[in-house]
């Protein structure tokens, strides 16, 4: 009896252990009503493009979301389509992260913790492409600009908003990474070596965390997205060739949700080639 008490319990533990998600998994997603109830996350880069869709699709599957960018009539408008269809009630957070200091940040993290009392998750959206052109030519005050925001900011946030999230249940941190970044191209400049640096970020952050805390550090690599950024980037492209910031959010909401749970230091391209 004794005998097969144990391996009826053996075999619970083998269906109760899940095994974390592929990249596939991740791009196929298929979120559950409500999968993120109960999650505070906060969108840098909220006021346009993929941060936009992002934010308004976290609020849609109940997540309470924080709306961090540099233009607040830009915010607003996402406030007010998060309200229009009964989202709850998010925030806004106005701050242009090229001027932030890290002192600023750390009022940051001390506000979310009075105000909502908690912060479960990170999308780092926010980004500058810079200049297209070899980097023996390339401007180096623009270098810096793009290097603030795209990388040393993102730094300086996550380790100022740690501290909360050391707190959540399962904190999980998502960084933009990009094609250039994980493969560095020529005349993509600032641009290419900040994601890089964020990859190698992420990485360095699951090392030192992934033993002592729950927390999780992954990178999106959104792929060719309908954006301005893009339109910029490749002025003579068909926009409608490309797949919209809508079409790809199954990887979003998955890597924020608790399903992505012992996914860690991943890369996950969300349109790979063929």
């Amino acid at each position: 009896m004794s005998a097969n008490i144990d391996q009826s319990a053996d075999q619970q533990d083998m269906k109760n252990t899940k095994q974390p998600l592929t990249h596939d998994d991740i791009r196929c997603f298929v979120p559950s009503d409500n999968c993120l109830d109960g999650k505070t996350i906060l969108v840098t880069g909220a006021g346009d493009g993929i941060g936009r869709v992002a934010a308004l699709t976290y609020a849609r599957y109940g997540a309470t979301v924080l709306l961090l960018g540099r233009t607040s009539s830009k915010l607003e408008y996402v406030y007010d389509e998060i309200e229009s269809f009964g989202g709850k009630q998010p925030a806004m957070l106005p701050m242009n992260l090229e001027g932030a200091t890290y002192a600023e940040m750390q009022q940051l993290e001390g506000l979310i913790g009075k105000e909502v009392g908690k912060l479960d998750g990170i999308l780092h959206n926010a980004g500058l492409l810079g200049q297209l052109t070899p980097l023996e030519m390339y401007d180096v005050d623009t270098f810096a600009q793009v290097m603030k925001v795209n990388f040393t900011s993102t730094f300086m946030l996550t380790q100022a908003l740690l501290p909360l999230l050391k707190d959540a249940d399962n904190g999980s941190i998502v960084f933009t990474s990009s094609t250039v970044g994980t493969h560095p191209r020529a005349f993509w400049g600032a641009y290419a070596l900040s994601k890089q640096a964020v990859e190698g970020m992420s990485d360095i952050f699951t090392q030192e965390t992934q033993s002592t805390t729950n927390l999780r550090f992954n990178c999106v690599n959104p792929g060719g997205t309908r954006t301005n950024m893009r339109a910029h980037a490749y002025p003579g492209e068909n926009p409608m060739s490309l797949k919209t910031p809508e079409d790809i959010m199954a990887g979003y909401v998955c890597l924020m949700s608790d399903d992505s749970i012992g996914v860690r230091g991943q890369v996950v391209e969300l349109q790979p080639k063929d």
